[in-house]
């Protein structure tokens, strides 16, 4: 049995739950980083006992952020994908093991997970759109596993269920770069390879763009309405979300965000601070769904889509 299939039912009236997005706006939980510069001026011990502080620093927030979410009825959080910051920078990353105290910091993350468990909150990461499995550039590629191995290995102690990546570019030819991304799919380990989804975008790769690989080679289609509808295809939302869903031995995962300057402004890809509710789809209510909310004012818009959804029922 799956991770996922493992985790209990948000605590709702709803079969759907709501998620939170790596960031606070009000509350005072933060997740601390670096830069590759400035670690480069200190000599390494130095700076793997700074990593390890921060490290442990962000894994007691992310303690605080799944009690928030506990609490107030949220049902998955994003994490944040440098929760240990820079860990696969070429120059001054580095393993978990070589870490002050690095045992003590793998199980506090893994008190995490245990907490996610058992309070039904599901966890997820979705690394930067600098992440490009089908890119021509064997070292972009070489770095984009070696991320997505990172995130599946601080999945394993947080009880994640996906490593969220896009399609990648098109590069003049889609089917040629859907074809690298299958190849280079083989490039993962069984761990990364069990978490990995794939989204479609708001320039390239639409939902039946995606289908046929997602199918084939069994990764999941993490669906996004607002992108579908910046870069529609044949398919309409709701034929989307069915062939989607169709796609996940576990619940789907699905995006939601809403336009900042309304679908008839100058740039409707760019996301507002909260949901408009005319843009939550009416074929996702009642289902069995994660439906991540991409909102700039995060907890807040969490809170108000769930008031608005639980009026509506």
């Amino acid at each position: 049995m799956s991770k996922a299939q493992k985790m209990k039912s948000p605590a709702s009236t709803s079969a759907l739950r709501l998620g939170l997005c790596c960031q606070f706006a009000e509350q005072p939980i933060k997740f601390r980083t670096t830069t590759a510069t400035a670690l480069a001026k200190l000599p390494r011990r130095e700076q793997l006992s700074r990593l390890a502080e921060l490290g442990s620093a962000n894994a007691e927030s992310l303690l605080a952020a799944l009690r928030f979410c506990a609490a107030h009825g949220i049902g998955s959080f994003r994490i944040i994908s440098p929760i240990l910051p820079i860990k696969t920078h070429p120059k001054v990353g580095y393993r978990v093991e070589e870490l002050p105290g690095a045992d003590e910091i793998v199980a506090q993350f893994c008190r995490c997970g245990e907490f996610a468990r058992a309070q039904g909150i599901r966890t997820g990461f979705h690394p930067d759109q600098f992440d490009v499995l089908n890119s021509p550039d064997a070292d972009i590629v070489a770095r984009s596993i070696a991320d997505i191995e990172s995130q599946a290995e601080i999945a394993d102690w947080t009880n994640a269920d996906t490593v969220n990546i896009h399609g990648g570019g098109g590069y003049g030819d889609k089917s040629a770069a859907l074809e690298r991304f299958r190849r280079n799919l083989d490039l993962l380990s069984p761990r990364a390879r069990s978490c990995l989804t794939v989204e479609n975008d708001d320039k390239t790769f639409s939902p039946s763009d995606l289908l046929p690989l997602c199918r084939s080679e069994g990764v999941p289609l993490v669906y996004d309405a607002h992108h579908h509808r910046c870069l529609p295809d044949e398919l309409n939302l709701e034929q989307a979300t069915v062939a989607a869903c169709a796609t996940w031995n576990r619940e789907p995962l699905f995006h939601l965000s809403s336009p900042l300057e309304g679908w008839s402004g100058p740039k409707p890809e760019r996301h507002h601070d909260y949901i408009d509710p005319k843009d939550f789809p009416a074929v996702w209510r009642g289902q069995a769904l994660t439906v991540e909310v991409e909102a700039k004012a995060k907890e807040l818009a969490v809170n108000r889509l769930r008031c608005y959804l639980q009026g509506a029922e």
